[in-house]
């Protein structure tokens, strides 16, 4: 089978949020049980967004970066994880900050997920805590510009 490629774009939330919702719906709310009230938090309209996209333009993965520096609402389609687009969105996310002079960049990472962050150079900065009943850490990378 062959592999399909994918890139990543800048995303406008006024003009590309039904695509952006679709997967935070997909991943968030149905898969992880998410309340829609907790997901919907108000922030997106100011925030930028990352789309993954296949060739064809089919959404799959999405990220959001607040203007404090707070890389969030990561998600990436089922059947498109372990496929690299999940490193591929956050080194775009870290590279967003980095173009921002926002150089002190943190998240909130689902604990099974801290791995992943780390390989990136996350640094864990919190004891667990629970969010929208799933266990976190908060994360903080340093980057320079």
């Amino acid at each position: 089978m062959a592999t399909m490629n994918f890139y990543i774009k800048t995303a406008d939330w006024q003009t590309e949020h039904t695509l952006i919702s679709a997967i935070r719906e997909y991943v968030f709310i149905q898969e992880q049980q998410v309340p829609a009230s907790l997901e919907w938090d108000g922030l997106d309209e100011t925030a930028l967004h990352l789309l993954a996209l296949t060739e064809d333009g089919r959404p799959i993965g999405c990220v959001r970066i607040l203007s404090d520096a707070s890389i969030g609402r990561m998600a990436v389609i089922k059947d498109w994880r372990n496929k690299g687009i999940g490193k591929a969105l956050l080194q775009a996310a870290i590279e967003t900050c980095r173009q921002n002079g926002w150089l002190d960049i943190h998240l909130s990472a689902q604990t099974h997920a801290i791995p992943f962050y780390e390989k990136s150079g996350f640094k864990i900065a919190s004891d667990e805590y629970m969010d929208a009943g799933i266990p976190h850490k908060a994360m903080k990378l340093h980057i320079s510009n």
